[in-house]
């Protein structure tokens, strides 16, 4: 499965279908930073048991879901969304998709209910790679890099299927791994 695509950011990374790794199986990863010191990423389809009520108490019962951005940094909060006409903040990393957030503006806009699950994601921790690091890794065939995505993949509440889709999207040449068991013995 060898990446023909540089990652940037806005790109995915795609987890070939038996890394072992339980941080990164059957993960999709959104680059958020790529610079040739290194590179930070959200895993997208992996998520945690806290809402984000538990990490933030002062936002009230808010009860929208946190996903395990990876292993780095777990004592950190990180957001992405595609509202920047409400938040009025944010790095645009892909088209319509932005990273950060003002914390003010956000508790505001949570208060009065004007956020939708389907606009922002929260990740407690990152994706991290030092330099040249992710170059080896993409060498090594752990990664794929795609484009070939929708926002609404991104901001997908099904995270079982967001792996397979991202896979189907990359075209017939890669359709048949979407299939692939997680366990090959099991085969």
């Amino acid at each position: 499965m060898l990446s023909k695509l540089e990652p940037s950011a806005g790109k995915l990374l795609i987890s070939e279908p038996f890394l072992n790794d339980p941080n990164f199986l059957r993960s999709v990863i959104l680059i958020a930073e790529y610079t040739p010191e290194g590179t930070l990423g959200f895993v997208l389809n992996h998520k945690s048991s806290l809402i984000l009520g538990d990490l933030l108490p002062e936002l009230g019962a808010s009860d929208f879901p946190v996903y395990y951005g990876g292993p780095v940094g777990t004592d950190t909060l990180h957001i992405i969304h595609r509202c920047y006409d409400k938040m009025n903040d944010g790095e645009e990393i892909a088209p319509g998709i932005y990273y950060g957030a003002n914390l003010e503006t956000l508790k505001v806009l949570l208060a009065n209910h004007d956020l939708q699950p389907d606009e922002v994601k929260f990740f407690i921790g990152y994706s991290g790679w030092g330099e040249d690091q992710l170059l080896q890794e993409l060498r090594d065939n752990t990664w794929i890099v795609s484009d070939q995505y929708h926002a609404d993949v991104v901001f997908s509440a099904n995270e079982d299927e967001v792996w397979r889709e991202v896979i189907i999207n990359l075209g017939p040449k890669y359709a048949h791994v979407s299939n692939f068991p997680q366990n090959p013995n099991l085969n």
